[in-house]
């Protein structure tokens, strides 16, 4: 059970008990059987087989801390099935995603859902990341970004304006049909386009002009602008100081960004035309101000003045975060009334579909984690046996182990 077939075969032949692999697992799957203990308080998750192709369903006893069982497939019919077969379960921790909520008001209407604390907290998080991202053009019309200078740019970053320009001309078509009453399946159709760009143009996900990502240059920003400011505007010799320093990364990227002062200042500008990305907004404003740099507490308090609706997304989902730490859902049903209208109202509308889950998720002890490390030692299981394990030898060793 704990080494399987080969690892298992040679560890029998150093205690003089020499058996093929092949019959270690003849009698590993002979004891397949689930678990009969009275169940009361269980967690229900799916797991993939093969990922994004076929995945199967693991139930954990939370109580004695054990795999219950693993179904073949994350169907409603099969885990509707099994959970009416264990009428004594009480509370059922799951995820918010699959069916598992539907099957089990239809298997167990009795049984108290638990919703995962973990992907709430997620999901709250990329519900601020899209209300940032649908306000992006007002936030580059406060900042001023709102027009970008080609004579500031590199050659990768006017790659980059151009294929925003095209964006741009794909955005403004679906929005013209969807403003006609086009539903997003005929739009589909129409445009030829797939239906998660669809959704991401109607969500505003698709505004940011640069791809902009972390760099390993972000921490010596503060640095470079001194010593640029001190005089040293040699890339090479500023590199080699920095590589004294501790810094790992290449001399071009040094090179590009004395490239891009120089073009600025050539201008006459303190800095490129260029608006940090939706992630990296997210991420400053929801940052304490005390770590925060002197530009960026500018640049947040400038979209703060100028974009209200937005520092009151903030505030809303900083207030339901609040909730899940306080463990305390006195203020649940005022917040949602609250903040329908927000630039956050698909979560809220989430929140509220899977209201007395997500209550229960706040103030129970019980959660979804502790599935969440069986499907990590299932992981672990499957990937010694090279993934060829079918169900009932997976079975066997997770459960009977």
């Amino acid at each position: 059970l704990a080494l399987g077939g080969r690892p298992g075969a040679a560890f029998a032949n150093r205690l003089m008990v020499p058996v093929s692999e092949d019959t270690l697992l003849r009698v590993v799957r002979r004891h397949a059987v689930d678990r009969h203990d009275e169940l009361h308080v269980i967690g229900i998750d799916d797991f993939a087989f093969r990922r994004g192709q076929t995945y199967g369903t693991i139930v954990c006893d939370l109580e004695r801390r054990k795999p219950v069982t693993l179904l073949p497939d994350r169907a409603l019919e099969t885990s509707r099935a099994w959970l009416t077969k264990h009428p004594s379960i009480s509370i059922v921790a799951r995820d918010r995603g699959g069916g598992y909520g539907e099957a089990i008001a239809s298997g167990l209407p009795h049984a108290q859902q638990v919703a995962d604390r973990w992907h709430l907290m997620e999901n709250s998080s990329r519900a601020f990341l899209d209300a940032v991202s649908k306000t992006m053009r007002q936030i580059r019309q406060a900042v001023g970004n709102n027009v970008v200078d080609l004579k500031l740019l590199t050659y990768a970053e006017k790659l980059q304006y151009e294929g925003y320009l095209r964006r741009q001309e794909t955005n403004e078509a679906i929005q013209k049909l969807a403003k006609s009453g086009t539903s997003i399946r005929q739009i589909v159709r129409q445009t030829g386009h797939s239906r998660k760009l669809v959704r991401d143009v109607f969500r505003g996900q698709r505004l940011d002009v640069f791809r902009t990502r972390p760099s390993i240059l972000d921490s010596w920003l503060p640095w470079l602008n001194e010593r640029w400011e001190a005089g040293s505007r040699n890339a090479l010799a500023l590199w080699r100081e920095m590589r004294a320093e501790g810094f790992v990364g290449q001399r071009g990227i040094v090179a590009q960004w004395a490239q891009r002062r120089r073009l600025a200042e050539q201008a006459g500008q303190s800095g490129l035309m260029r608006t940090p990305s939706a992630r990296v907004l997210a991420r400053l404003m929801t940052s304490a101000q005390d770590g925060l740099g002197k530009s960026e507490a500018i640049l947040v308090a400038v979209i703060e003045n100028n974009v209200p609706e937005l520092v009151a997304a903030r505030k809303a989902i900083g207030e339901f975060q609040s909730m899940i730490r306080s463990k305390s859902a006195a203020k649940l049903d005022a917040w949602i009334e609250l903040t329908r209208g927000s630039l956050v109202a698909s979560f809220v509308n989430g929140v509220e579909k899977d209201l007395i889950a997500v209550r229960n998720a706040i103030i129970s002890p019980w959660s979804i984690g502790q599935t969440e490390g069986q499907i990590t030692c299932l992981k672990l299981i499957k990937r010694q046996m090279y993934g060829r394990a079918k169900l009932d030898l997976l079975r066997a060793r997770v459960v009977g182990a």
